[in-house]
């Protein structure tokens, strides 16, 4: 064992040692005891950033900190390959998106391998290998055949240079986030999948998701947005046309004072083909996002439409007004405007002068405008005088029963638009006849795959422009047919990938149903970023696989974990801010065991973490430490001396509880890591003191490798090889010591009114009152209490004192 830490030489051996071992054979054929433990995989981009390293080392410390209890662990990894910004790195590089994918993913995977993560190689994917996407395009088909995917006319976000339709999170500013294309607004035909019949399903299997984060599972629920309420009739003045508006609040229809309807309603796209200032208007806000959030954001702006609908109950007319902040995804494209009760509404009233009535008061009579909360009902007629809640009931009830609107329930939720205008993507499985008819491809002629030759120089989308590819022969009729040209949106891939590593090389069906006991993957790990869509959309493959039989389940994911964003400088790290680090540049210098040590101990993984160059310091210098005390312990001359040993032991049994708890219930690595360096230095001062037998010593050190070898698997393998050479390999938890004698000392906290202010050791045999009194005679504690009163005490044995004072 040398005496010097040399991370560099260390970890090159022992990744050395780790790829020559030969993958355990079958172990996915034994399902008894699994933990399958599952990372988001990465877009291939070329390089690992540390956002990644951080995603990635919390799952490899779950992954062999539970291989370490004996469980049969899974852990795979793969690449998201597919989708624009490969295709644009085509073309800015004069290189095929294909040989650029694959000179990303070898170097990512090289990159992976160098921070020492335990993946289960042998069962790596491509979500651009056609063997993964045949069954992606085989599913599609089923989905077709079943009604569940639907092509229709669709307004989306287009980016004019990248001619693809943006998602509302891509568009920034009113520009591409690519492009900086100014976006627009257009209709074009989109393949959709049914998700809105999945609503009320997926809204009500959160509650089955208890190792889900609370804050996830509300932003999936707001997400799909289950509302009750009211669709609402107003007829037109001019005619017998309907305007029907959705509310949940019916209580305040006699504070309607207008009517406004979105820029693609179809009165407002028919008045603008006689009204030059409609079609002005209609013309600005094309290019909005058509998100909900982003039109509540929006300067609220409209154009009067000359035209009035009548008030369904006091027969008032109303102007109808258009404006840019209606959706036209959620309810109806129409909103009944009450400018005192809701805030988009009341500033749209004063921007335009309009009508503002309040009809409903608080308790105190004195509340400011616009009122958003329920009260009493005032200028509502039949109504006056009736609470909120109860006018709720009888105002719809008055509604269905005159036949002026029903009773329905909304989502917020939309179908899922899943084409996408570019090349890189898999294929959508199907084609169209002269006379517009749409064909599934055979099953037998799958995987469609993508044509080799390709011009990408171009604008718009390659396939379409792609004669030879496009143009087929109907295999059923032998007529002339057109492939679809759309791809699917990387999204989709990513909704069912879970499934296929337990098979990827299956050419025969999507994956062998004796694989199913593996799922659902036991602990997922990912961005919070993707607390919405991704595993949305992942949820509902998983009930689409569970209704086509080939799944058991009713989640795909038992628990999962959410981690924070890498921070520098406060700011969120980008190239654009120029405040990026280079993970191999700081491996190079300290090692892969410094940069997990400092993103475990940073922050708890769910939090933000600020990246700090001292702080990769002082991980380095801990490692140093454990070698230099780890060396110390293999060469010192033998100390026979046992008489401190149980002390020693009582410590390392206390640490080894609080380790053990923070690692696999609370997730909580940076207290863990705390606690392992506090029984370093435990260690180092009764080695140096010579107050410890060297039997001790070589028990204490191997606990600590073994703590920390989820965390730093390099450097501990290298000192259990030294001590242990059969546990360096395929290391198992530490167990409490039973040797151990019940007379036990432990550390108590002691709190001054709820607040940390000491702690100190005691005997577990101690009376209450002798504890009481070591706790007083503290000196940190007599700072607080001396001359204060004692109000009340709380003790919690073996645990904590809290002092209340006065």
């Amino acid at each position: 064992m040398n005496k010097d830490y040399h991370p560099s030489s260390i970890e090159k051996a022992v990744q050395s040692i780790w790829r020559k071992t030969e993958p355990e054979k079958n172990k996915l054929l034994n399902s008894k005891n699994k933990y399958y433990v599952l990372s988001m995989f990465p877009y291939p981009s070329g390089k690992l950033h540390i956002g990644h390293v951080r995603n990635y080392t919390i799952g490899d410390v779950i992954s062999r900190s539970n291989k370490m209890l004996g469980k049969n662990v899974f852990q795979p990894m793969g690449w998201d390959a597919f989708g624009l910004p490969a295709e644009n790195a085509a073309i800015k590089n004069n290189v095929h998106p294909e040989e650029w994918t694959k000179k990303n993913i070898n170097h990512m995977r090289e990159q992976l391998q160098n921070i020492g993560i335990l993946y289960d190689w042998q069962n790596e994917l491509s979500t651009a290998d056609p063997e993964y996407f045949h069954w992606e395009q085989w599913f599609f088909i089923k989905l077709l055949k079943k009604g569940l995917v639907y092509r229709k006319l669709s307004e989306v976000n287009w980016d004019p240079v990248d001619q693809t339709v943006l998602a509302n999170e891509q568009v920034i500013d009113g520009k591409g986030w690519r492009s900086g294309a100014k976006v627009e607004r257009k209709e074009i035909p989109q393949w959709f999948l049914k998700i809105t019949e999945y609503a009320d399903v997926l809204l009500n299997d959160l509650d089955k998701l208890s190792g889900w984060p609370e804050s996830v599972k509300l932003m999936q629920k707001n997400w799909i947005g289950k509302s009750k309420g009211l669709n609402i009739n107003f007829k037109s003045c001019n005619n017998d046309y309907l305007y029907t508006a959705f509310t949940t609040r019916p209580d305040t229809i006699f504070g309607v004072s207008f009517i406004a309807i979105s820029i693609n309603h179809p009165t407002a796209k028919s008045l603008s083909e006689s009204n030059k200032y409609i079609k002005e208007f209609i013309k600005k806000y094309q290019s909005s996002k058509v998100s909900e959030e982003a039109m509540a954001k929006i300067d609220k702006d409209g154009i009067f439409t000359d035209q009035y609908c009548y008030h369904p109950i006091t027969k008032k007319k109303i102007p109808i007004w258009i404006a840019n902040y209606i959706v036209d995804g959620y309810g109806t494209g129409v909103v009944m405007g009450v400018p005192a009760h809701d805030t988009r509404d009341y500033e749209f009233a004063n921007q335009f002068n309009l009508e503002i009535t309040r009809v409903i008061e608080s308790e105190n009579k004195k509340s400011d405008l616009p009122f958003l909360d329920q009260g009493t009902l005032i200028n509502s007629d039949m109504f006056n005088g009736v609470n909120s809640q109860e006018a709720l009931n009888k105002i719809s009830e008055y509604f269905v029963k005159n036949k002026l609107g029903e009773e329905v329930t909304s989502f917020r939720l939309r179908d899922w638009g899943i084409s996408r205008q570019r090349y890189w993507g898999c294929p959508i499985p199907v084609y169209y006849l002269d006379d517009g008819t749409v064909h599934p491809v055979p099953e037998e002629d799958l995987p469609i795959k993508l044509p080799k030759d390709v011009d990408l120089s171009g604008e718009g989308n390659p396939l379409d422009k792609n004669e030879k590819w496009k143009n087929i022969i109907c295999p059923r009729t032998g007529k002339r047919a057109t492939r679809e040209t759309d791809t699917f949106d990387t999204f989709f891939e990513s909704s069912w990938y879970y499934l296929r590593f337990l098979d990827p090389n299956n050419k025969d069906e999507i994956f062998d149903k004796k694989l199913k006991p593996w799922l659902p993957v036991d602990q997922y790990v990912g961005g919070i970023e993707h607390a919405i869509l991704h595993l949305l959309y992942a949820r509902f493959f998983f009930k689409l696989l569970k209704d086509e039989g080939l799944v058991d389940n009713d989640e795909p994911f038992n628990a999962l974990l959410s981690q924070g964003m890498v921070l520098k400088d406060g700011a969120k790290m980008s190239k654009s801010k120029g405040n990026t680090v280079d993970p191999d540049m700081i491996i190079n210098k300290y090692g892969a065991d410094t940069i997990r040590f400092f993103i475990l101990f940073a922050a708890p993984p769910e939090q933000n973490l600020e990246w700090s160059d001292s702080a990769i310091e002082g991980g380095y210098k801990f490692l140093k430490r454990f070698w230099k005390l780890s060396y110390l312990i293999k060469t010192s001359h033998k100390n026979e001396d046992t008489s401190n040993d149980n002390n020693i032991l009582i410590k390392t049994n206390n640490i080894i509880n609080k380790v053990t708890t923070d690692i696999f219930e609370r997730k909580s690595y940076n207290t863990a890591i705390a606690a392992i360096m506090e029984l370093l230095n435990f260690i180092s001062k009764n080695f140096e003191a010579k107050t410890m037998s060297s039997h001790t010593a070589t028990k204490s050190i191997e606990t600590i490798a073994k703590l920390l070898y989820p965390i730093t698997p390099h450097i501990c393998y290298a000192v259990l090889s030294e001590f242990n050479e059969d546990q360096a390999l395929n290391p198992v938890w530490p167990e409490i010591f039973d040797t151990v004698d019940e007379n036990q000392e432990v550390q108590i906290i002691i709190q001054i009114n709820g607040k940390l202010r000491s702690r100190v050791d005691i005997n577990t045999k101690l009376r209450k009152e002798d504890v009481i009194k070591l706790a007083k005679d503290d000196s940190k504690v007599q700072e607080y209490i001396n001359d204060k009163e004692i109000v009340k005490l709380i003790y919690v044995p073996n645990k904590l004192i809290n002092f209340v004072i006065k």
